[in-house]
């Protein structure tokens, strides 16, 4: 009988760093997508802050529980990283295993995003939350006190991980001159 291990998306690829820069894959856990029916986001913002200590965020925003987190990743829909959902008047879908999430850290992680992604990530604080392009890929991108979060689909992570090693390289060099 063959053992089956289970692969993280960016296994065998991370870490890496370059100069200041480190890219390291974050583990998420347990993800949900979560779509409040209609006329039942305040119900579901409720229930959520009652279970994991955050409700629905704004537009744009990450709210973080005790036991969780909440955030925006379009509209009328939000990611909840907890491990187990309350009973909720929306559409549920476990999203844990779909996406790479890699986090991006140290001087200079603003400019390596600056050359992949058409957002101006200067004018975002901690707990933003964006919706855009890294290269040619989807991504959700999550402004933290430690770094840059980027999500992008599972089948993406090679592709994520080589674009942003690139960047990271070139402003690694240029800060060095």
């Amino acid at each position: 009988m063959v053992d089956l291990t289970a692969n993280t998306p960016c296994a065998g690829l991370l870490p890496l760093s370059h100069g200041e820069l480190s890219l390291k894959e974050r583990n998420y856990g347990a993800v949900w997508s979560v779509a409040p029916f209609n006329g039942a986001s305040r119900d579901v913002s409720a229930a959520l802050k009652k279970a994991i200590g955050a409700g629905l965020p704004g537009d744009g925003r990450l709210l973080a529980g005790k036991s969780g987190e909440v955030f925006w990743t379009g509209q009328g829909q939000y990611f909840v990283r907890a491990l187990k959902l309350p009973k909720l008047p929306a559409a549920l879908s476990d999203q844990s295993d779909a996406w790479a999430c890699v986090g991006l850290e140290g001087g200079g992680a603003i400019d390596v995003l600056a050359r992949l992604c058409p957002l101006n990530l200067r004018s975002m604080d901690e707990g933003d939350v964006a919706r855009s392009l890294i290269g040619h890929m989807q991504a959700i991108i999550i402004m933290r006190s430690d770094g840059i979060d980027l999500m992008v689909f599972r089948s993406m992570a090679a592709t994520l991980v080589h674009e942003l090693e690139r960047v990271m390289r070139s402003v690694t060099a240029q800060r060095a001159l």
